[in-house]
């Protein structure tokens, strides 16, 4: 059994897809967001979808900076994160302007003061208005903050965004085919829109690096911080502290970074590069995949046939995940099923087009490359090609 299975968690959410196999599946099965009809103005040529997301546990590592260092303004990093997790979802169907945000925080009041509080709602608004400067336009409507001590051991963060969008707007993901490339977009680096180095983490697997990377120094001290039913040779086994310092070569620079923010690297949104490839290159776009859950492997719940996914050019995983890596021994193949590795989002094109989607992102000073393509197979496959290793799920 995985490291990730024996802390409660699952990659690929089997028992939560088992227990939804009887809903509907929207207007297009294979879309990477549930779009219906329109409800809300009752137009056929427009969908509606809500969708709803969080910052997971990437919370309880925010808490544990707090509690260690007293720095507050990590918590407005978790407001990012709960945005960008919904956000992003909604750009793999086409969506990034005027859209609807709720938040939901559910807290333990007796660790949880004030203060938390005010950063990650206020996080929350300067964080929608520095995407207004790309006009992406998302309308902060309130939610509901709720002390529940018994239920949450420290704080979740969540929200769901709400939107109508034309119809003939929409990325279904069923024009992707066989002979497409996958053009991959780096999720670490520092983009135009980022104030410093992201280490690339996102909001998945968090449960995972926390544990892998951070000592029993945290388990001794810090009780909350996990559940007590996990077995004590999975929690907290790493070497390190938050503190602790990491040093590495990014772009030709020294960083000197702390673990804790390495991290705790807000996820990084890619609606400003999207709405420009939108503009430009919506009829050359085939799909799009987040991959957020489930990691690199995500692009298999998707595919529109049965076709074999191969991937031979990811990027060379950045340092937070060799960090993890060192520490927890896990496989490549446990790593690239619950980690994005690097790289958070797969756009499929013909690949005449892969070149005009890179320069798009490069000029946000974001990495992009083909990383793989697409082939016809008798079922869906997916080859992630490492060096000599060839891992198949």
């Amino acid at each position: 059994m995985s490291l990730y299975n024996q802390r409660g968690v699952s990659a690929h959410k089997e028992e939560v897809l088992a227990a939804t196999e009887k809903l509907s599946k929207g207007l297009f099965p294979h879309a990477f967001c549930k779009l219906y009809p329109d409800f809300l103005g009752a137009d056929s040529e427009f969908v509606n979808v809500m969708h709803a997301d969080g910052a997971g546990t990437k919370s309880i590592l925010a808490y544990l900076y707090w509690k260690e260092t007293g720095n507050a303004s990590v918590w407005a990093g978790i407001a990012q994160d709960a945005i960008v997790m919904n956000l992003d979802d909604l750009l793999c169907v086409g969506i990034y302007d005027n859209i609807v945000f709720n938040s939901t925080i559910d807290r333990n009041k007796h660790l949880i003061p004030g203060e938390v509080l005010d950063k990650i709602i206020n996080g929350t608004q300067d964080f929608f208005d520095l995407l207004s400067g790309y006009g992406v336009n998302i309308h902060y409507l309130g939610g509901e903050t709720a002390d529940v001590g018994d239920v949450v051991r420290t704080v979740a963060v969540n929200g769901t965004m709400t939107t109508r969008w034309p119809k003939n707007k929409i990325i279904t993901n069923d024009k992707i085919a066989p002979g497409n490339v996958i053009v991959g977009l780096a999720s670490f680096g520092k983009a135009i829109y980022e104030s410093e180095y992201n280490s690339g983490i996102g909001s998945n697997g968090l449960t995972s690096a926390r544990h892998d990377a951070l000592s029993k120094y945290y388990a001794n001290n810090f009780k909350e911080s996990y559940d007590p039913g996990t077995n004590e040779e999975v929690v907290y086994i790493g070497k390190n502290k938050m503190t602790d310092i990491v040093k590495f070569l990014n772009d030709k620079f020294i960083h000197e970074i702390e673990i804790g923010k390495l991290l705790l690297s807000p996820t990084r949104t890619f609606a400003p590069v999207f709405m420009k490839l939108f503009e430009s290159h919506f009829d050359n776009i085939n799909g799009i995949i987040h991959c957020s859950g489930g990691g690199q492997t995500k692009c298999m719940k998707y595919m529109p046939g049965d076709f074999k996914v191969i991937k031979d050019n990811l990027f060379a995983p950045p340092p937070v995940f060799q960090l993890i890596q060192a520490n927890s021994g896990a496989s490549l193949r446990e790593m690239y099923e619950v980690f994005n590795m690097g790289c958070r989002m797969e756009i499929y094109c013909d690949e005449k087009h892969a070149q005009g989607i890179i320069d798009t992102a490069t000029s946000f000073e974001i990495d992009a490359q083909i990383i793989g393509r697409v082939e016809a197979d008798v079922k869906k496959t997916l080859e992630i090609r490492i060096g000599d290793e060839v891992i198949v799920y």
